[in-house]
């Protein structure tokens, strides 16, 4: 058996947000939502405005930190026992995720409105959980993809170009992870191998951004919308995470187990740790150096991360490589690649990434 799951509904477009009390009003008078709390006082007008238009009373809650299960806890015994229609998340991914954990909890349907395009999150039915100290526990996911996602571009526009850039660099490994978990013996999100489709839709994505990446970032420099910033937006939210959830992942994000953990490097975006690792990935898979040099020039020209030292981690040792290769073999999605992964193989295949970054 395969599976493909999407989003029952994706809107994107300048101003779509103002639509927004209309496109949940199914979904019953009285949901909650979860607003990032720097967005809410930009968006409070907007957001009352088009609740009001449709009729929907909602039960507000602006959200920050991290998204842990006492987080999600204190935002139930919030509602002081009332049980919201639906779950609808505002900003970026801890608001989004957020949304999702507390509709997983009650079993309410989801609804997501990212206001930033650096990952693929607003579209997939996976939760990511963490600690306090912003450790990965627990990946939980919701039996229902989203109900409705919507992308209001010219909101996205108006967000730092480097939010938008890490979106790009978890978007472009999604066609080679998704080659590696078809090549592979791993399975996708949904639990099953990928469908040929998630393949045709992960290099729709990846030739979107080679093609449109540049002028998407120049426009959102401008903080305006033009058709290269709507492709990449489309590519980087939803094609990136059909791509994924459908394809399956492999080395790439495995590599941010180790990253993670890693001096300077930990503190780098998420969409920049996975691009980096889907330079080591392309190694590993020993790729031809032409193939990768070219990859690099695309990844310098719009400002992702080609080496560890542009990670932030100057002068990596040999220990501190082998951590990051030990920490790496401990992620579910290693059968999802060729030839199989060990720790001396991955520690090689990011020297030779050094190498040719140098």
């Amino acid at each position: 058996m395969r599976v493909f799951g999407s989003p029952h509904r994706y809107y994107q477009g300048p101003g779509v947000f103002d639509e927004l009390g209309p496109i949940i009003a199914p979904f019953g008078p009285r949901p909650l939502i979860v607003v990032d709390a720097l967005m809410l006082e930009a968006l409070r007008d907007r957001l009352e405005a088009t609740l009001g238009r449709a009729s929907v009373t909602a039960i507000v809650k602006p959200f920050s930190g991290e998204i842990t299960y006492a987080a999600i806890d204190d935002l139930i015994a919030e509602l002081g026992g009332a049980v919201p229609t639906a779950a609808v998340g505002i900003g970026g991914g801890k608001s989004l995720d957020a949304a999702k954990a507390v509709a997983l909890k009650l079993g309410l349907p989801v609804v997501t409105v990212p206001t930033i395009a650096s990952n693929d999150s607003p579209t997939s039915s996976v939760i990511a959980m963490y600690d306090a100290s912003h450790s990965l526990i627990s990946v939980d996911k919701m039996p229902r993809s989203p109900e409705a996602v919507v992308v209001d571009t010219a909101i996205i526009a108006r967000a730092p170009a480097r939010l938008l850039r890490a979106g790009i660099g978890d978007a472009v490994a999604k066609k080679f992870e998704a080659e590696g978990c078809l090549r592979g013996t791993g399975k996708t999100p949904f639990g099953t191998r990928p469908l040929h489709t998630a393949m045709v839709i992960a290099d729709a994505c990846y030739q979107t951004l080679r093609a449109h990446a540049v002028d998407a970032l120049a426009a959102v420099e401008r903080q305006r919308v033009d058709d290269a910033l709507e492709r990449v937006v489309e590519a980087t939210i939803l094609m990136s995470g059909l791509g994924f959830e459908n394809g399956g992942l492999s080395l790439a994000h495995s590599m941010t187990r180790g990253l993670v953990n890693a001096r300077g490097a930990r503190d780098a975006i998420h969409g920049d740790q996975v691009a980096y690792g889907l330079l080591v990935q392309l190694a590993f898979e020993n790729r031809p150096d032409d193939f990768l040099r070219d990859l690099l020039g695309f990844y310098r020209a719009i400002g992702l991360p080609s080496s560890l030292t542009r990670l932030g981690m100057d002068r990596p040792t040999d220990e501190e490589v082998a951590e990051i290769a030990r920490l790496t073999m401990t992620a579910p999605h290693l059968a999802n690649v060729t030839p199989t992964a060990t720790e001396s193989g991955i520690g090689e295949a990011v020297r030779r990434v050094e190498r040719l970054a140098a």
